[in-house]
C-alpha cells in the first residue's frame, strides 16, 4: 500500500500553476505556500512532461490501419 501523500492535490495544482504563470523562482513560491522547494520542483518537472507526452503526435505504428483482405479497420 503506498504511503498517503503529504500534499494535497489542489496545493500541488495551485503551486506549479503558480510557478509556471508567475515566472517567480520555484523557491520563493515553495516558501510562500509552505512547500519544500525539492518537492514542487519535482511537481513541475513531472507537469512538463506529461505536458509534452500530450503534445506528441501518435506514431503510425499506434493508429488503426485497414485490412486489405477483409476491408475492414
Amino acid at each position: 500500500m503506498p504511503a498517503p501523500r503529504k500534499y494535497p492535490d489542489e496545493l500541488r495544482e495551485r503551486a506549479i500553476r503558480e510557478v509556471q504563470t508567475s515566472g517567480r523562482p520555484v523557491a520563493h513560491v515553495a516558501r510562500d505556500l509552505g512547500i519544500h522547494k525539492e518537492a514542487l520542483r519535482n511537481w513541475e518537472r513531472q507537469a512538463e512532461a506529461d505536458q509534452s507526452l500530450l503534445q506528441q503526435p501518435v506514431p503510425a505504428a499506434v493508429t488503426p490501419r485497414r485490412s486489405r483482405r477483409c476491408g475492414t479497420t
